[in-house]
């Protein structure tokens, strides 16, 4: 596995992957606005996936659960240049600017393909990762400043999402853990996306759903697989990664544990019936 990362400033990198494939599982702490120079990404949502290829932009809210899958393509690898967007950088770009806030945070990708400022301003950036050491931080701070105003200037809706702030509120577990079950998290961080320290984490959920967090995610996972296999008549090795296994050989092992056959057994039996 070829994996690279180029840093010209600790917000600004360009990433390289050569392999097959490189699945992330995460909720970023800050916003991420990516340009696809090569190669193609799948993003997997609780609601929605994205298939994102060479030339798109697009920006990943922070605290967003989601599955991400990179690929090389054509022989190219996969290739991109990510800008983080912190929340120190957002206050001072919006600490004299009057706009509204959307409550609850964003809940989906914003997608820029080919904009042709966006793309300009990411493009902009190539050269520097030519250079030794790190950008200066005005610099920096200037690149991300033209980032910003050009996503305000294209969807002027985007200022209630980077001017949100705040931290996750308390929330309903039971319908967040339904919808969310397949992302392979520590607990602390569902914790912290339902507004709980990890104690108040477990403590709820052994009330809500008289189980154990893991016990209850490995049912829940192993369920949608089954089901991926019967009704979706997906392959095995297309299923275990979306749903929060690291590794086939530990996946198989869990399903024929729970339901007394392996995957592949069910799978070939399904294409006997077709």
């Amino acid at each position: 596995m070829e994996f690279q990362t180029k840093y010209i400033t600790p917000d600004i990198k360009l990433s390289s992957y050569e392999d097959k494939l490189f699945k992330s599982e995460v909720a970023f702490k800050q916003h991420m606005l990516v340009w696809f120079i090569s190669g193609e990404t799948k993003i997997i949502q609780a609601d929605e996936s994205y298939l994102f290829k060479s030339g798109d932009i697009f920006l990943i809210p922070r605290n967003q659960l989601a599955t991400i899958i990179n690929y090389p393509k054509n022989g190219f690898p996969h290739k991109a240049v990510v800008m983080h967007l912190s929340t120190d950088r957002l206050r001072e770009f919006y600490l004299n600017l009057d706009v509204k806030r959307q409550s609850g945070g964003a809940k989906k990708i914003f997608s820029f393909s080919h904009h042709a400022l966006l793309e300009s301003c990411l493009a902009s950036l190539i050269p520097y990762f030519d250079l030794k050491g790190i950008m200066p931080e005005n610099i920096a701070a200037l690149k991300i400043t033209e980032a910003i105003s050009i996503l305000r200037a294209v969807n002027p809706a985007i200022d209630g999402v980077l001017a949100n702030f705040d931290e996750p509120d308390k929330i309903d577990l039971v319908s967040f853990m339904e919808k969310n079950y397949m992302f392979n998290m520590p607990l602390a961080k569902f914790g912290y996306l339902t507004g709980r320290s990890l104690t108040t984490f477990k403590r709820d959920f052994g009330k809500a759903f008289n189980s154990t967090p893991q016990r209850w995610l490995t049912r829940k996972r192993l369920e949608l697989a089954h089901y991926q296999f019967t009704e979706k008549n997906k392959k095995p090795v297309d299923v275990y990664y979306e749903i929060g296994f690291e590794n086939f050989s530990h996946f198989s092992f869990a399903f024929k544990k729970y339901f007394g056959y392996s995957p592949t057994e069910i799978f070939q039996s399904n294409l006997l019936k077709r």
